[in-house]
């Protein structure tokens, strides 16, 4: 795939309503959508691969470019019309406009990998969701499937998301998968902030990762998660394959520099505010001043 094709010659972008993401997103939306693709890279190579509610089809593309084959599926007619015009040179990448909730057409096992990113909580029928995604995997395939942590998403006191028609607590997503699939690993995710360290002359892949924690060092990565991502097969191989850590980031670190920006404006607004104080209690003072004189 040539990456200086315009972004795969469509030069319209797809707009964004927030129902789902595209990559003209920014910060830190940007970072967990390209993460979960990023993750599931080494997991598609070479092989046959459902993306289910692909919408924009950029992460369809992305697989395609190491997968045998690739088939997004999305219910929106203007999220497939767009991703099979803006992904056209893709020749082992195909677009089909479907409910992936009923994939009845689809012959079973005819995938190997099923990557289904941020679909549960937008659909009811979570159940022949996933009772679909099983019939479909091949034996030794691999589902990855993500939604959000119910609680930790609506933490912060901000307005529901409208387009969330069931979200999950983790022991409810757990028991969905437990119940169709023998084999799960569930991985956290969340965007942070971090300082990696690792070795270049002996990459022997063995991570470690430590919490601060009211001045103790903590073992393990001590944050609640916003995200689940799930890896789920009928057999235990195919999960071997997955790290125990994956990090991701770009080469222009849009989040630190937008940090970094906003931290610039900040300070010197609290400069500009502080000569504005100055300059009120200056003519404060002059006005208490001229007080004094007319009296």
């Amino acid at each position: 795939m040539n990456e200086n094709s315009d972004r795969h010659r469509f030069s319209q972008s797809l707009p964004f309503t927030g129902e789902r993401f595209t990559p003209e997103c920014v910060r830190e939306i940007w970072y967990e959508h390209w993460h979960r693709y990023a993750f599931a890279l080494p997991l598609a190579k070479g092989r046959r691969v459902l993306d289910a509610a692909c919408g924009e089809g950029y992460g369809s593309a992305l697989l395609a470019g190491v997968a045998e084959s690739v088939l997004g599926v999305d219910l929106s007619r203007e999220a497939i019309d767009h991703a099979r015009q803006r992904y056209a040179d893709c020749a082992n990448l195909r677009f089909l406009q479907a409910d992936v909730t009923r994939l009845n057409d689809l012959p079973d096992a005819s995938f190997d990998l099923i990557v289904s990113l941020e679909t549960l909580e937008h659909v009811q029928a979570q159940e022949p969701l996933l009772d679909g995604f099983r019939r479909l995997l091949s034996p030794d395939g691999v589902l990855l499937v993500s939604t959000p942590d119910k609680t930790q998403y609506n933490a912060h006191g901000g307005e529901p998301n409208p387009f969330h028609v069931r979200e999950l607590e983790r022991d409810e997503f757990e028991a969905l998968l437990s119940s169709r699939f023998a084999h799960r690993r569930l991985f956290a995710q969340k965007l942070l902030f971090v300082s990696a360290l690792w070795s270049l002359d002996r990459p022997d892949g063995r991570w470690q990762a430590d919490t601060e924690r009211d001045g103790r060092i903590e073992p393990g990565l001590g944050y609640p998660p916003l995200y689940y991502v799930a890896a789920c097969a009928q057999h235990a191989a195919p999960l071997a394959e997955l790290p125990g850590m994956s990090l991701f980031g770009d080469a222009q670190e849009q989040v630190y520099r937008h940090y970094n920006e906003e931290i610039r404006r900040h300070i010197a607004a609290g400069h500009r505010l502080a000569e504005l104080e100055d300059e009120v209690a200056r003519l404060r003072a002059e006005l208490a001043a001229q007080r004094n004189t007319d009296e």
